[in-house]
């Protein structure tokens, strides 16, 4: 039978693998030394052109399913492992076939949940994996993704500033729906409560789990922790319609989750506002770009995220989400920020570039709208903190050595 390799971009340095020998008897000089986590089937890891990739040994109909499921959800965006190929055909030396095997890119600086354990974490450390294991599949049911079997595992993690990001492995169970069922979701759930639990378990035989921490209790809060996640997502929120403040709050809690706000749906009704917020996790640098593209203001990450939700709520506010965005945004630039930028007094325009003053004025009409209980216009929190706030800043501008009232704005013809 002649070896089959499907890839969306063969590698030809996959023709030089062993592929007529069993997995687990690829010689040591072709493998890479990496920590591997518990699996079903035999995984090694190998070098190829530089890298290293994962090898996974399983029936062929199988690795051709993840291996198109695992591309869906890199066009989804969702963190999973990169999928680089299905080799099939395989047979030995004597012409007995082999089982295929799914080739993935080895994430970098990513570690099974066994060897992180091994390191004797704290148990506060235990505490961000659980959180990086609930961010992880809430997303993948935000997205309709069953994973069917959902467990520490299938899944890598990677240090991140402090905590960890955690990054779906085995794809062989899951299903892609348009949406999720309470029902599919609640399975996913006792089937992670089910498989945490045994390898908390399995730690603490190995005495690797730290000490004082319940296995079972370990299972059920990374389940808590995603239920209310997922209610925080996902949740409806009424609240009046002079309280713009409540919209500005629900985003600050979505962002301190890791989620940032792609669209606001609002409806009303008699009574109030009926606010559902749909959130999307996007890449690095894409509040900037999108910043620039509607307004051709050019500034920091989190300043055009700050920005950006202020973009979005004015639109809301002004019930005007079925117009043109770029044609809101160029009267959010006309009627909000660029007034309120240019309101500061020339003395105090070297203290802080435009954009991080219009940030901390939003900044300011929060705190004041969430002390008041009702909304602030921003009228009344830029005259307080011109008043109360910015006099107390240090001038920047006599650090930086350049003009920081000058906004960089690029014609949108040029971008």
């Amino acid at each position: 039978m002649p070896l089959d390799i499907s890839a969306a971009r063969p590698d030809p340095a996959l023709l030089d693998l062993p592929w007529s020998l069993p997995l687990q008897e690829w010689p040591t000089d072709l493998l890479a030394a990496l920590p591997r986590g518990i699996s079903r089937h035999v995984v090694r890891f190998a070098h190829l052109s530089g890298g290293i990739v994962a090898v996974k040994e399983i029936k062929a109909e199988l690795a051709r399913g993840e291996y198109q499921m695992l591309r869906t959800l890199q066009r989804l965006d969702l963190p999973c492992v990169e999928p680089l190929a299905v080799v099939s055909g395989r047979s030995d030396a004597d012409g007995h076939p082999l089982d295929a095997c799914l080739v993935t890119r080895h994430l970098q600086f990513s570690l099974p949940y066994r060897a992180l354990f091994s390191q004797h974490l704290r148990a506060d450390t235990t505490t961000r994996l659980a959180d990086a294991l609930a961010v992880l599949l809430t997303r993948l049911h935000l997205a309709g993704f069953f994973w069917g079997d959902v467990s520490l595992s299938n899944t890598l993690f990677r240090r991140d500033a402090g905590a960890f990001s955690a990054y779906l492995v085995d794809a062989e169970t899951g299903e892609l729906h348009d949406t999720l069922s309470t029902g599919q979701r609640e399975h996913d759930l006792d089937l992670a409560q089910v498989n945490i639990a045994g390898e908390m378990m399995d730690l603490a035989a190995a005495g690797l789990l730290p000490e004082g921490l319940d296995p079972i209790a370990v299972a059920h809060e990374i389940i808590e922790r995603y239920r209310a996640l997922w209610q925080e997502l996902t949740g409806d929120e009424w609240f009046e319609a002079g309280e713009r403040w409540r919209v500005d709050e629900r985003i600050r809690r979505l962002n301190s989750l890791g989620f940032d706000v792609d669209e606001l749906a609002i409806t009303t009704d008699l009574d109030g506002t009926h606010v559902h917020i749909e959130p999307k996790v996007v890449d690095a640098g894409h509040h900037s770009r999108r910043l620039l593209r509607l307004t051709g203001l050019d500034v920091e990450e989190n300043q055009a995220r700050r920005l950006l939700n202020d973009l979005d709520s004015y639109r809301a506010a002004t019930d005007r989400q079925g117009d043109d965005e770029s044609i809101v945004a160029h009267d959010w630039l006309a009627h909000i920020y660029q007034p309120t930028t240019r309101a500061v007094p020339r003395e105090m325009r070297g203290k802080l570039e435009p954009a991080e003053v219009f940030h901390e004025i939003l900044e300011h009409r929060w705190y004041m709208a969430e002390r008041a209980g009702h909304d602030i216009p921003i009228e009344d929190a830029l005259a307080d903190y011109l008043r109360e706030v910015l006099p107390g800043k240090p001038d920047e501008r006599a650090v930086l050595g350049t003009d920081t009232q000058e906004q960089h704005v690029i014609n949108q013809e040029d971008v």
